[in-house]
């Protein structure tokens, strides 16, 4: 399984908000299985862009953070300038698309 990069930026800029997200949590919140949040998260650390660190949570229990450490500080930063590109290449791809179908349907009106 590959982490893309925007599994990535969405990931490293849920942990800058919410450290104290559980595995589970971070899978809700990005709509993914807890397996493959667990995957994700475990390819972050294994990077060294996010360290685990334990805490004692409101209900007593030993409970994780998920903090990004300053190689992942830089690193959310590059993904985060890929991302963007990508998605303003693929939205100037959707808008020449539109205005094409838009002159598509003038001149099938204009019939």
């Amino acid at each position: 399984m590959v982490v893309s990069d925007e599994v990535r930026y969405r990931i490293l800029k849920l942990l800058e908000t919410n450290p104290a997200l559980s595995q589970r949590e971070v899978a809700r919140e990005l709509g993914m299985s807890l397996g493959r949040a667990n995957y994700c998260l475990r390819a972050l650390i294994d990077k060294g862009w996010v360290k685990v660190a334990n805490f004692r949570n409101s209900r007593n229990k030993l409970a994780y953070m998920y903090l990004l450490t300053p190689r992942g500080v830089e690193r959310k930063t590059e993904v985060t300038v890929r991302f963007l590109r990508r998605k303003t290449r693929e939205y100037e791809e959707l808008r020449a698309e539109i205005e094409r179908i838009r002159a598509d349907a003038r001149r099938l009106q204009e019939r």
